[in-house]
């Protein structure tokens, strides 16, 4: 199975998505599965996981309705509150989806880089386990110390690095990004999305070259077992269209073995996921 491990879908409206600044005309529409599937194909996967891009149980339930119509969506990252004291009875609703295969908090967004690291956040986290549910750690690259420290508090559970915490390519910045990249790699239940690059690079501007250090650096740090890759469609359209971001994880890894290449196309995002 080749599978991209991240991607979004959603109805437009300006008051849903006010991060879609200048720039990001293009994505102030719908992008739904009809719009993916068949650029999907031509890239040659077979399905997806589908990523919650609002936070709010709506959203949750809205995806799980399309994995259900759309059978390539193969899992949904869906959204609970986290910190809420219902966030048991919020787990018990949609984790008995098979769809439901983990969840994920824009802590980008949070102005505390210690998020993670909060009581309430961390007494949620506890209970993705017994639901045998996923996380989806979106973070910057300041805020990979708290990442540490929260990886390293919950060894029994599964997360996963969105976007390489997205390193700064549009300036080849590699430090501290590099080295704590390196200490957050050292937990054994972290893996990592080879996705979102392209739009931490000047948009439009870039060349495949201008991402190989980082991608060795995700190597080095992951290895084979623990890196899926991920498209991060469409927010990867303001800088380059789907086929073009997936080929540039595919043509890099055309210097590994065809084993290893099939790991990071689909079998480590399939069996972390559980798909």
């Amino acid at each position: 199975m080749r599978l991209d491990s991240h991607q979004h879908f959603w109805r437009y409206s300006a008051a849903e998505y006010p991060w879609m600044g200048d720039g990001m005309e293009s994505l102030r529409r719908d992008h739904l599965p009809p719009d993916l599937q068949p650029l999907l194909e031509a890239a040659g996967f077979d399905g997806c996981i589908a990523v919650q891009a609002r936070q709010s149980l709506a959203e949750t339930e809205w995806l799980l309705g399309l994995a259900h119509h759309y059978p390539f969506i193969r899992g949904v990252v869906g959204w609970v509150d986290l910190r809420s004291p219902a966030v048991g009875e919020q787990l018990r609703r949609f984790a008995a989806d098979p769809k439901l295969v983990g969840v994920r908090h824009v802590v980008q967004d949070e102005p505390d880089d210690a998020f993670l690291l909060g009581r309430d956040f961390q007494r949620g986290i506890a209970q993705l386990r017994e639901h045998r549910l996923a996380y989806d750690i979106l973070i910057y690259p300041r805020q990979l110390p708290a990442a540490i420290r929260f990886a390293e508090a919950f060894p029994d559970q599964r997360f996963v690095l969105d976007h390489l915490a997205k390193p700064v390519v549009r300036d080849g910045r590699m430090s501290p990004w590099r080295e704590d990249l390196r200490q957050l790699g050292t937990s054994p239940n972290v893996f990592c999305k080879l996705s979102g690059l392209v739009t931490e690079a000047v948009w439009g501007r870039w060349k495949a070259s201008d991402f190989t250090p980082y991608l060795d650096v995700a190597f080095e740090v992951f290895g084979p077992d623990r890196l899926m890759i991920g498209s991060d469609w469409p927010v990867c359209t303001v800088s380059a269209d789907y086929g073009t971001v997936l080929r540039l994880v595919v043509d890099y890894l055309e210097r590994f073995p065809a084993g290893i290449r099939e790991k990071v196309m689909g079998g480590n995002g399939a069996r972390f996921y559980g798909i």
